[in-house]
């Protein structure tokens, strides 16, 4: 990284929206449901599954996440109607749990019953530990009568390899991250490598088992690690899929996943609640900003 990328990096935090859009549009579909349809589509034809998530998290009243909600819901419409190869994500936050269980649980249900209805998928996100106990909860309770919901587990995380070891089992579908919250060094092995290690057994232990592992990552080195040991081991490519985030360059990693039959889903955030994401995005991967300002001056 150079200087200059690392300290616009910094100081992103204080710039105004209006000069951080274009740095967002690598990793940001779009404000509007129209938006994101544009991009899915045009992943689809190249091959690509996708994932959208509506950006935003910790809604404030049962009205907003109704909206939410909603909002979630007529995605699942859209979908279908297009016959797009797409599911949904969601924060349990943003449909109502901060402001109580029961909120949330019914908005959750209610997209859940959309899913089934179209033949879809949804998977809820994994948050900060405060949510952690609540979610694997939630899940649990909805996956005895619902097989069409997901969930996602941070290798980061401690008690990860406990929770695969609880839940492992036909049904058990989950996409498996490093995870990114500031978490307490009691919780959360703090070393590179070590959340490395328990990233590539996390992801073992569901495929030795009998789940289905979403490996999120966009570490190179992991994904080869991992190709190699589903190769080695005779995985059904109907086990698994690679996943990354929308926008983070891969170097044409993706492509040759794709090409060697492994199934890959591009996650695609999109909303009008951008900024915040937009500058994790962008401390991650600083040098997109000096790619943006290059581009810029150009024109």
């Amino acid at each position: 990284m150079s200087m200059l990328n690392f300290v616009l990096a910094q100081i992103l935090p204080v710039i105004p929206k209006v000069m951080i859009k274009p740095f967002s549009k690598p990793y940001v579909a779009g404000e509007t449901e129209d938006d994101a349809m544009k991009v899915v589509q045009h992943l689809n034809e190249n091959g690509f599954s996708v994932t959208l998530d509506i950006l935003g998290e910790h809604v404030e009243s049962e009205l907003e996440s109704g909206a939410v909600t909603n909002a979630y819901a007529h995605l699942y419409e859209r979908i279908s109607a297009d016959h797009l190869d797409c599911n949904l994500s969601i924060k349990l936050t943003h449909l109502g749990l901060c402001i109580g269980e029961n909120i949330a649980m019914k908005n959750l249900e209610f997209l859940i019953k959309r899913a089934e209805a179209s033949g879809n998928f949804l998977r809820i996100d994994m948050e900060n530990s405060p949510y952690t106990d609540n979610t694997l909860v939630i899940y649990k309770q909805l996956l005895q009568d619902y097989p069409r919901v997901g969930v996602v587990l941070q290798a980061y995380l401690k008690r990860t390899t406990n929770d695969i070891e609880l839940l492992n089992s036909s049904s058990f579908n989950a996409r498996i991250c490093k995870g990114i919250y500031k978490e307490s060094p009691e919780i959360t092995y703090q070393d590179h490598q070590e959340i490395r290690d328990h990233f590539s057994d996390a992801v073992k232990d569901i495929l030795s088992g009998e789940g289905y592992a979403a490996i999120a990552t966009h570490d190179l080195e992991l994904i080869d690690t991992l190709e190699h040991w589903i190769l080695e081991n005779k995985i059904e490519q109907s086990r698994y899929e690679f996943q990354v985030l929308y926008g983070v360059p891969m170097s044409g990693r993706l492509e040759r996943l794709k090409e060697a039959g492994h199934r890959v889903r591009i996650y695609v955030p999109f909303g009008p609640d951008w900024y915040d994401y937009s500058i994790r995005r962008l401390k991650e991967n600083p040098q997109i900003i000096s790619y943006v300002m290059k581009n810029f001056f150009r024109k």
